[in-house]
């Protein structure tokens, strides 16, 4: 049954606070943020708490790519339970007032660019801007680009992505400047397996173990499908635990499609930072995780689904925190 509290862990400079509420997660933000308190938080959900925050977060999906026929909602719905368990579970984060240095906080960069609703939604939920934002998704003069980036100055966005292949640079350059600040939070990074083709993601791969950036936690979304087909017909991919451990890397894995191992995963992946091996995780997902015709296939990488299609997979995910 769903816990009647939200728990929601509150770390001031010196301090760490536990409080409970009976309101909703956006409506404790919201109290929390009125007495003007500079904090970060940790929202402490249940997993059936995350699982219908994922089933909220599947319907934005959805309705951001069919309201402007495009985007990539495939990739997205697969790797929703990630993001939602990484952004309402694991990260120490402070969605408002936004810093962009992130000091004192867990960073995350999306290196698949593309799977971008998602990351807006997961955004917006957890009170980074607003989720009637959300509407303005891929349209004209709109902070919600495409492909993420940082001119329009969207909260929450560190860093500009969809040119395949730099994100793993970009957080081991994060992890490092942590370091050099003697700052003790962490750096997570997310990756398609088709994006392992690109050759930076195998020089930043040997840099990081290298120089042991044991700060960084990297994860893999391995669904096998990219956007001309499997991974496997179009290049294979071999043995990836295997190449992960020849450059040096400490590898786990886990179930991208259950929450509770994606709980665990990352709580995992947590304890074995600061051993001087930088973490990756080899995260198994399917495409189109959450509706049922989107699954198997590659089809659904970057086509959105026309109105029959929005009712058949809204009627499989619940509304569980309200539509924007």
């Amino acid at each position: 049954m769903l816990r009647s509290f939200w728990y929601l862990q509150v770390f001031t400079s010196k301090n760490l606070f536990t409080f409970s509420f009976k309101t909703p997660l956006k409506s404790s933000l919201h109290l929390l943020a009125s007495a003007h308190l500079p904090m970060y938080f940790r929202p402490m959900a249940s997993i059936s708490e995350l699982q219908r925050t994922a089933s909220q977060v599947r319907r934005d999906i959805l309705r951001q790519v069919h309201a402007v026929n495009s985007g990539h909602p495939g990739g997205s719905l697969g790797c929703t339970d990630f993001l939602v368990a990484l952004y309402f579970h694991a990260m120490k984060h402070q969605p408002s007032p936004f810093s962009m240095d992130g000091i004192g906080e867990d960073l995350f960069f999306l290196s698949n660019g593309h799977i971008s609703p998602l990351w807006y939604s997961v955004l917006s939920r957890s009170g980074y801007f607003p989720v009637s934002e959300l509407a303005t998704f891929r349209k004209l003069n709109s902070r919600l680009q495409g492909h993420p980036a940082t001119e329009e100055g969207l909260e929450g966005i560190r860093a500009a992505s969809g040119s395949l292949g730099q994100g793993l640079s970009m957080g081991i350059g994060a992890a490092l400047a942590k370091k050099l600040n003697q700052d003790k939070q962490l750096v997570y990074t997310l990756h398609g397996d088709g994006e392992l083709q690109e050759g930076q993601i195998w020089e930043a791969a040997m840099y990081a173990a290298a120089n042991k950036v044991d700060n960084l936690i990297s994860t893999i979304d391995v669904n096998g499908q990219q956007i001309d087909g499997p991974t496997e017909k179009v290049l294979s991919l071999g043995d990836l635990r295997g190449k992960w451990e020849a450059f040096g890397w400490t590898v786990l894995s886990m179930n991208g499609n259950d929450m509770s191992d994606v709980v665990r995963g990352l709580d995992d992946a947590k304890a074995h930072t600061g051993k001087g091996k930088p973490v990756v995780i080899l995260m198994k997902t399917e495409m189109g995780a959450g509706v049922d015709f989107m699954m198997g296939t590659h089809k659904w990488h970057g086509v959105a689904p026309n109105d029959e299609q929005l009712a058949l997979a809204l009627g499989q995910l619940e509304e569980t925190l309200g539509d924007y």
